[in-house]
Formats: C-alpha cells, sequence, structure tokens
C-alpha cells in the first residue's frame, strides 16, 4: 500500500457526516493514511453517500485513471456502486490496507455532441425532449442508419448503469464484465411512418452508435449525464463508443455484482 496512502473524501458537508467520519479518519491515520484536501493530490478517492455521491465523484475528479475510488453507504442508501457501510468502518481499513487489495474495474462511455464536446458516462447517457412533444432520431450503427425513433427519447447505458435507469425501462441488466453499451427506448412510437425494434439492444465495444436529432423543434433536447442533465443550444447529433476508461474500485471479497443486484432487487 506505499503508492496507495493519500485519502480524498467527497460528500456534502454536513456536520453529521463529518461526525460519523471522525472514527474511520481517526482508524486511517493511524494506519498511515493521510488525508488530503485537493483531490488531484489523492491514490484513493472516498465517496459518502450513495450510488448518486459516487457519481459525482467520480465525474467531479475527471475520471481518473490513477487512483482507486471507494463508494461507502449510509444507512438505507441505494448502494450498487459502493461496497462499504459507513457503520461498519473497520470493514474499509482492511480494505484498503489488505496485501491483496481487490480491484473491480467498470466500463464508461464516450460521449461527443456535435462533433466537439465529449463527456465520460459511468452510469447512463440520457437523450429527452425538453418541451411537450416527441423527439425524432434517426439511429446509425457503425455509420449505417439502423432505424427512425420518435418518442420520449433513448437511454445508452453502461453494463453497470444497466441497473439503474436502463431498468427501469425493461432494458437488461448487463454483467460488467461484458466490455458493451446498451440502448433502451423511452415511450417509442411506432406506426406506418416510425417503426423502431421496440426493444433494448447490446452493441460490442467496438462498435459506434450516432444519434442523429432531427431538426422539427425539438432541436433542444435534454442530455442527462450520470445524474446530471445539460440542456445544449442546436444538438444535432450525439456520437457514443464504449471508452479506453475503466473506473477502478476497491472491491470487498466474496461480493460481486451480481451479489449486489441480488440484495438490491431481490
Amino acid at each position: 500500500m506505499e503508492q496507495r496512502t493519500n485519502i480524498y473524501f467527497y460528500y456534502k458537508g454536513n456536520d453529521k457526516i463529518e461526525k460519523q467520519l471522525e472514527p474511520l479518519v481517526q482508524r486511517l491515520e493511524e494506519n498511515l493514511f493521510e488525508m488530503v484536501e485537493d483531490p488531484d493530490d489523492a491514490n484513493i478517492v472516498v465517496s459518502i453517500g450513495g450510488d448518486g455521491e459516487f457519481l459525482q465523484a467520480v465525474r467531479h475528479t475527471g475520471f481518473r485513471q490513477d487512483c482507486l475510488y471507494v463508494g461507502i453507504a449510509r444507512a438505507n442508501e441505494s448502494a450498487l456502486y459502493c461496497d462499504f457501510h459507513l457503520d461498519n468502518y473497520e470493514q474499509v481499513v482492511a480494505a484498503m490496507n489488505g496485501e491483496a487489495l481487490e480491484v473491480r474495474r467498470f466500463p464508461v462511455i464516450d460521449v461527443t455532441i456535435n462533433g466537439e464536446a465529449t463527456f465520460q458516462c459511468l452510469n447512463e447517457a440520457a437523450i429527452r425532449s425538453a418541451v411537450i412533444k416527441t423527439i425524432v432520431m434517426d439511429v446509425h450503427i457503425d455509420g449505417k442508419q439502423f432505424e427512425r425513433f420518435r418518442g420520449d427519447g433513448l437511454i445508452v447505458s453502461t453494463p453497470t448503469g444497466s441497473t439503474g435507469y436502463n431498468k427501469s425501462t425493461l432494458g437488461a441488466v448487463v454483467d460488467p464484465k461484458l466490455p458493451c453499451f446498451q440502448v433502451s427506448e423511452l415511450a417509442s412510437l411506432n406506426n406506418n411512418q416510425y417503426r423502431t425494434l421496440g426493444s433494448s439492444f447490446i452493441l460490442d465495444q467496438e462498435r459506434t452508435l450516432e444519434l442523429e436529432v432531427i431538426q422539427d423543434g425539438n432541436d433542444y433536447p435534454i442530455i442527462g449525464l450520470d445524474n446530471e442533465a445539460y440542456s445544449i443550444r442546436n444538438i444535432q447529433n450525439v456520437n457514443i463508443q464504449l471508452s479506453e476508461k475503466r473506473i477502478k474500485t476497491v472491491k470487498l471479497k466474496d461480493n460481486t455484482f451480481w451479489d449486489r443486484v441480488q440484495r438490491t432487487f431481490l
């Protein structure tokens, strides 16, 4: 653990959380970890909260490839990304101080808007109408038109993101060991003029997805990147593919992705 001694805590600061953190910080310092104020100086970034806070920690620290992310949930919080709980801080210390540190790697997608700005997503990118009317998009796979979609929008999710917004639209839950991404529909309109597959579909890591927004008065759709929404003027196309980046997290032994899915949903 000589190379991973600096820890940055990411959370919405309040007296209650800081009080709860005191025993954990004390135990980490006793084990020669150093707490830092700047995430760029950290080798380990620790989020305090549920999955939403974990996503924010990854996004606000720039999807770093040279550090480990650790998610610590509090009581009654959703925790598919969080292996640990704040009321069991000794487990956190033991995992980070272990000789055989176990690391889990989560796929990320690259989202490029109008061929200019590129963003990363750990969960999903959602393209939705910003006005009370359907949005029309031509869906291209590897440069070839696949379908013309008309409806409320489309969700493009990573394997770990498949348990979130994607699942609520009856998309498949995908094992994060599979390097792929998934496309799911939001209330598609199917008739003689518009025809879609009508189900989610999964694309391999080598595939490129392009969503071309048809300019029919819905030129300002809302783009949701993980749990942040962006209103970008005059969106013409969105290109999505699996990133080379992988988010590395500290893993508890005997706590697989499917163990966490079972605890959360079954």
